[in-house]
């Protein structure tokens, strides 16, 4: 929910106008440009929280089968950046450490002279300990060691070295995918991001919503009247487009790369934090559409409608992918 906000002075019909050029200009950035992550691996701007940033930054880096990126990925898979998370399996901590595993594999990772599954400065080396721990094992396994490490987390080391590189087990195979896809989403784009094919029916079906009241929790619903929150308009928007984003701002954050300010598309999604540093105080979620604007649905007792981007509250971007999307959890472990 956006706690205040600028209007945007632009009027409806030249607004209508405005749209229906940009949602033709997406189809020709989408056919004409092209980009991707590259180069050594550093971490978006934001998306890991910023008292879990260095360490997943030094430890990340800790043998040539991980990266920072990669291992950020991990362990918002497995807990949301929740070190008090408790699953009923009775994995624990911020890295779902069964007490089994955390036995043989915890190191003491701020050399305070324990071992706490609890404590993320031991969890989180701990869980980049075990990953290259398990790189060693399938090191001599054709194919990507990355993705064989993954597929040895999953499957255990041994499944990876029988197969001859990540098995064919349908859980093994996806978590491997969730995994390196996740992973774009927490790198720092080098070069430009891809453009999205199915940004212009996201705008589409926003645009359609201008001058919709507003509505907390809306989903758009016959019985809420069609009306929608920030999140709930985005999620509906992609949902038009066959890509189910989750329901809360700070999580679709997480649904692709991130497109620096200059680089924005028209279907780009733009947040807003609390905390400029932490995507997990996001508050805000619009979609770009150009020239500085966005549509959103910005508070109680507004309309869905156009404002500036450039407050300064502005957090950054995300391209929405399907795969990114996909791979993001539908459910964190509780407390």
């Amino acid at each position: 929910m956006r706690k205040f906000w600028v209007v945007g002075g632009i009027g409806v019909g030249l607004a209508m106008c405005f749209v229906a050029l940009l949602v033709v200009g997406t189809y020709s950035a989408a056919a004409g440009l092209v980009g991707g992550v590259n180069g050594a691996v550093g971490l978006a701007k934001g998306a890991v929280p910023a008292q879990f940033q260095p360490l997943v930054q030094k430890w990340g880096n800790l043998c040539p089968a991980i990266n920072p990126a990669l291992l950020a990925a991990q362990l918002y898979q497995e807990s949301g950046w929740n070190p008090r998370a408790q699953s009923p399996a009775a994995a624990q901590g911020i890295a779902q450490f069964i007490p089994g595993t955390w036995a043989g594999h915890g190191i003491d990772g701020d050399d305070d002279g324990d071992r706490d599954v609890w404590d993320p400065a031991d969890a989180i080396p701990s869980a980049a300990s075990y990953d290259c721990e398990l790189a060693g094992y399938v090191k001599k396994v054709p194919g990507d060691q990355t993705d064989n490490m993954l597929a040895a987390y999953n499957a255990g080391a041994y499944r990876v070295i029988q197969a001859g590189g990540v098995p064919q087990i349908a859980e093994t195979q996806n978590y491997v995918k969730i995994i390196r896809t996740l992973e774009k989403s927490f790198a720092r784009p080098v070069g430009r991001v891809e453009p999205s094919r199915q940004a212009a029916g996201a705008i589409y079906f926003a645009q359609k919503k201008l001058g919709t009241k507003y509505l907390w929790g809306g989903n758009g619903t016959a019985e809420q009247g069609g009306r929608f929150d920030c999140s709930g308009l985005t999620q509906a928007a992609y949902r038009t487009v066959d890509i189910e984003l989750p329901r809360v701002a700070n999580d679709q954050y997480n649904a692709g790369p991130h497109p620096s300010r200059d680089e924005l598309l028209p279907g780009d999604l733009v947040f807003f934090s609390d905390d400029l540093t932490n995507s997990r105080a996001i508050h805000h979620v619009g979609l770009y559409v150009g020239g500085g604007y966005m549509i959103n649905a910005p508070y109680t007792g507004a309309v869905i409608r156009f404002d500036k981007i450039d407050t300064p509250d502005y957090f950054g971007a995300t391209r929405v992918t399907k795969d990114g999307a996909a791979a993001l959890p539908t459910a964190q472990p509780g407390v």
